[in-house]
């Protein structure tokens, strides 16, 4: 069984309401995760990653408010003390990512630089 790890991320209540209707919606057969991770791409270098899957090899599990999350623990230094939350306004729409490893962010607010 796999061992679940205390969370380098958090998520706000709002984000947590978003998400768990995420989960509601998804049909899937297998078991569900969020992920949370970055990539390559986007103005700044990296963009963020938040998507249902499922856990994959070396993938730490982690319980962020209830949610189920899968993190590549290679990315876990870009997202340590990284704050999930939704915004629902006139400004933004969305998954707001506040991450304070982060150097630059782009306008959008999706891609990053460290």
């Amino acid at each position: 069984m796999d061992t679940i790890q205390s969370a380098p991320v958090k998520i706000t209540l709002t984000a947590k309401k978003e998400l768990l209707k995420l989960f509601e919606t998804s049909h899937q057969e297998a078991e569900k995760f969020l992920r949370i991770g970055v990539k390559g791409g986007g103005c700044s270098g990296l963009s963020y990653l938040l998507a249902l899957d499922e856990q994959k090899a070396g993938d730490e599990i982690h319980d962020v408010e209830g949610i189920p999350c899968v993190i590549n623990p290679a990315h876990a230094i870009y997202l340590f003390g990284m704050e999930i939350d939704w915004k629902e306004g006139l400004d933004a729409r969305g998954f707001v990512f506040i991450n304070p490893n982060a150097s630059a962010t782009c306008g959008c607010g999706t891609s990053f630089a460290v």
